[in-house]
């Protein structure tokens, strides 16, 4: 038998060896982070899972409402461009960061759902999702621009809405 052939043969267990040995990885020795869940009783899902210092948060939208004088049980629905919800969500999300004892400087990762606008021939509004975004990362105040990612989606939860943004955020992520 050749070595290399012989080696291969060998690493695996040599490598539960050196376990049973005590070489235990660095990593095996460490904490499982602490896990808390931010769900209310009805809702399917949490609002925001904390993982360590990483805080994930669901996709938010903009706040919907039911129409005055619409039946008992109709949906709430959205109202308002791509702009407005867009500011509308980023808003929504900066104030449950604040809840967390986070900002939006501690924002690292972002997913953006768009659909497509009738307002603008059924496409997604990329500019205006923008430019109400740009009223929150980027600026002088708030120079953190975290790694983003947007598609364009068939559609979302609520009626009229055209924005669903969900966020990660660490804390201590950004220097203050």
């Amino acid at each position: 038998m050749d070595t290399p052939l012989l080696i291969a043969r060998l690493r695996i267990p040599l490598a539960l060896l050196a376990l049973g040995l005590g070489f235990v990885s660095p990593l095996a020795l460490a904490e499982p982070p602490v896990v808390k869940r931010n769900a209310t009783a009805e809702a399917p899902f949490s609002s925001s899972i904390w993982v360590g210092d990483t805080l994930y948060l669901s996709g938010a939208l903009a706040p919907g409402a039911v129409p005055a004088g619409a039946p008992a049980g109709t949906r709430p629905s959205i109202t308002g461009n791509t702009q407005a919800q867009t500011a509308a969500v980023l808003t929504s999300i900066q104030k449950t960061l604040r809840d967390q004892g986070l900002d939006l400087k501690d924002v690292i990762q972002m997913h953006v759902y768009l659909v497509g606008d009738p307002a603008n021939g059924g496409k997604m509004d990329f500019a205006g999702m923008n430019t109400a975004y740009r009223q929150f990362f980027g600026t002088a105040e708030q120079p953190n621009k975290p790694v983003r990612s947007t598609v364009q989606v068939a559609g979302l939860a609520l009626d009229g809405a055209l924005v669903e943004i969900e966020v990660t955020a660490v804390r201590s992520a950004a220097p203050r």
